[in-house]
C-alpha cells in the first residue's frame, strides 16, 4: 500500500478518537486522520474533502452510524467505510459500508483491516473491465470503445451500477440490493429510481435499448451481458 492515505474518524467518544488518532498518524501508511465528533460533523467532512477511508462508529451522538453510512453514500461519498461496532453485526455493510469490526479491538486488527480495504480500492482504481465492445474503466466513470472510436461518460451513480454487476458477472442482482448498495436506502428512493438510471443507461450503451443485450433484466433485477 502506497503512503500517504488520508483517514477520516467518525466517533463520538473522545478518548477512543484520541487514542486512534495517536497510534495512527505515526504511521507511514497515513498522512493524515481527521477526527469528526458526530454524524453530521463527519458527512460535512466527507463532502468537502476527499478521504481514502472512513472509520465509521455505529454508535454516535445524533444518529445511528446505519444513518450517518447511508447519508454518506447518498451525498455519493464513495471512500471504502469501515464501520466499528459494539456487537456482531452487519447491517452497516447493508447501510454501504464495506467492512465492521467490533469493539473492543486491537491495533494490530485494525490495521488489517484498513489495509485490506485500501488494496482493494487501489485494485478497483487500477482495474478496467470488458463490456461487450466496451472497456469500463470505474475509477474515471468511462466506458470506452476497443477501437477507440468512442468514449462513454457515466455517472456516479451508472458507475456504481455498473460496478457491482461486474462483481458479480454473470450472476444477477436484485433491483432492492442495487438499491442498498447505491444509494443507500435512501427515504424517497425507490426502483423507480433505479430503474429510471437504468433506462438512462441503456440509452448510452447499449446499441437496440429495446432489445439491451449489455444491461439484462432478469429475475427481479439486472445482470450483464457477455
Amino acid at each position: 500500500m502506497s503512503a500517504g492515505k488520508k483517514l477520516l474518524l467518525v466517533n463520538g467518544d473522545a478518548g477512543l478518537r484520541q487514542m486512534l488518532t495517536e497510534q495512527l498518524v505515526p504511521l507511514p501508511d497515513f498522512a493524515s486522520v481527521d477526527e469528526a465528533a458526530s454524524g453530521g460533523e463527519g458527512l460535512s467532512k466527507a463532502c468537502a474533502s476527499p478521504y481514502d477511508l472512513i472509520l465509521l462508529d455505529m454508535d454516535l451522538p445524533d444518529m445511528s452510524g446505519r444513518a450517518a453510512c447511508e447519508a454518506l453514500r447518498a451525498s455519493g461519498v464513495r471512500a471504502p467505510i469501515l464501520m466499528l461496532a459494539a456487537l456482531v453485526m452487519e447491517e452497516g455493510q447493508d447501510a454501504g459500508a464495506n467492512d465492521y469490526i467490533t469493539k473492543p479491538f486491537r491495533l494490530a486488527v485494525l490495521l488489517a483491516r484498513i489495509r485490506a480495504l485500501l488494496r482493494q480500492q487501489t485494485l478497483e482504481a487500477e482495474t478496467a473491465f470488458s463490456l461487450g465492445p466496451y472497456v469500463f474503466h470505474p475509477a474515471a466513470n468511462v466506458l470506452s470503445r476497443e477501437d477507440g472510436k468512442k468514449k462513454i461518460r457515466l455517472t456516479e451513480k451508472e458507475t456504481a451500477i455498473l460496478k457491482r454487476l461486474v462483481r458479480v458477472r454473470p450472476a444477477a442482482v436484485a433491483k432492492e440490493q442495487l438499491l442498498g448498495e447505491v444509494w443507500g436506502y435512501t427515504a424517497g428512493v425507490d426502483t423507480h429510481t433505479l430503474e429510471t438510471h437504468i433506462y438512462r443507461l441503456r440509452r448510452k450503451i447499449e446499441p437496440d435499448p429495446a432489445q439491451a443485450s449489455l444491461l439484462i433484466t432478469d429475475q427481479g433485477g439486472y445482470r450483464l451481458g457477455e
